[in-house]
């Protein structure tokens, strides 16, 4: 590989644009147009055929459309997909900012703390405090997340930006970001699920309803998605991930929790957990069955050497024994049971009793 420009990003070419609401002329050619949300998916680009694939693949009608505020004409579809399948390139596709943009371009734009382009400190937080956000539109900063995603559906390499400016989809977009990067180390893609959600709040004893843009891994559990990087292959086809190995639970250590029990009973008890979770085998069980019996002979088993015992009584003074008187028919005490009959056997696969 040839070399690279350090300062510059590395990724595909934008091939279009992935969008939440549109907007409509208004009725007074001197005013702006109207914005209006979407209760699907919106798909634009300078390329009509993307757009074309797009309607076919998604529904609704590819038209010629014009951006406000813009003289250069692009296509665009209002689709009825409420869900998108797309994929999240590697690296860090996630770009976030307070923003606020006049006829002459972006006038802020702010990481919540510095205002960047004046380097002073948040300077919508300094005029209206903490809710600043709740201000009318157009005169405080927009909370503004952009995405950029892959659809492999569609042709060509490149990347669909997705660009919201919910100021309650910010968080939960960034938290799901952040966790795949930090599983994957932002080496590999990841397949997401996106659809649109409606919300609803109560601000001042009135209810405001709006879309959210929701963006999730899709994967068949979450142990797939913390499991390390995933194949271009896997995250094409997000099916095949359930044959990738998942982390699996760490398995608690039954040999130490035996070694430190009093009893053989005690040690049993460690078995039957272990056996009940599907972590037996004959070669623990084996192995438990020798730890409780030295546990009986009074071995300190987290050592391996033998406890105080009693030592064979001597003479005394005049050296006579202490005779131990013992009933005719044999033993002062029955035999103790033995042990390991109460052991019960290795379960069947997967925990349970056989």
């Amino acid at each position: 590989m040839g070399s690279r420009i350090m300062t510059m990003k590395a990724q595909g070419a934008e091939l279009g644009r992935i969008r939440t609401g549109y907007s409509t002329p208004h009725a007074d050619p001197k005013k702006r147009a109207q914005a209006q949300r979407s209760a699907t998916f919106i798909l634009s680009s300078h390329s009509g055929p993307y757009i074309e694939r797009a309607a076919a693949l998604y529904g609704g009608t590819a038209e010629q459309w014009t951006p406000q505020g813009s003289k250069i004409e692009q296509f665009r579809v209002i689709t009825e997909a409420r869900e998108l399948h797309a994929i999240l390139p590697p690296g860090d596709p996630l770009s976030q900012s307070n923003e606020l943009w006049s006829g002459g371009g972006c006038a802020r734009r702010c990481d919540g703390v510095t205002e960047r382009l004046s380097r002073r400190p948040c300077l919508c937080l300094a005029e209206h405090g903490e809710n600043w956000h709740e201000q009318p539109a157009g005169t405080v900063c927009k909370t503004t997340s952009r995405l950029n995603v892959m659809l492999a559906d569609l042709p060509d390499f490149g990347v669909w930006r997705l660009e919201t400016h919910s100021y309650y989809a910010a968080d939960a977009m960034a938290g799901g970001i952040d966790a795949v990067l930090a599983a994957t180390d932002g080496k590999s893609p990841m397949p997401l699920r996106m659809w649109i959600e409606q919300r609803e709040v109560k601000r001042g004893g009135k209810t405001k309803r709006f879309p959210v843009a929701m963006v999730v891994p899709a994967i068949p559990s979450l142990r797939h998605a913390l499991a390390g990087p995933l194949s271009m292959a896997n995250a094409v086809d997000p099916g095949s991930i359930a044959d990738r190995p998942a982390i699996e639970a760490a398995r608690p250590d039954y040999y130490a929790e035996a070694r430190q029990c009093r009893t053989p009973d005690d040690v049993i008890t460690v078995w039957r957990r272990a056996d009940w979770a599907g972590h037996g085998s004959p070669q623990m069980l084996d192995e438990l069955k020798r730890i409780a019996a030295d546990i009986e002979r009074g071995v300190d088993t987290s050592t391996g050497e033998a406890g105080d015992q009693d030592d064979e009584p001597g003479p005394d003074a005049d050296g006579a024994y202490d005779v131990e008187l013992v009933d005719d028919q044999g033993d002062a005490e029955p035999p103790t049971a033995n042990p390991g009959d109460a052991w019960p056997p290795v379960a069947t696969p997967g925990g349970g009793a056989p």
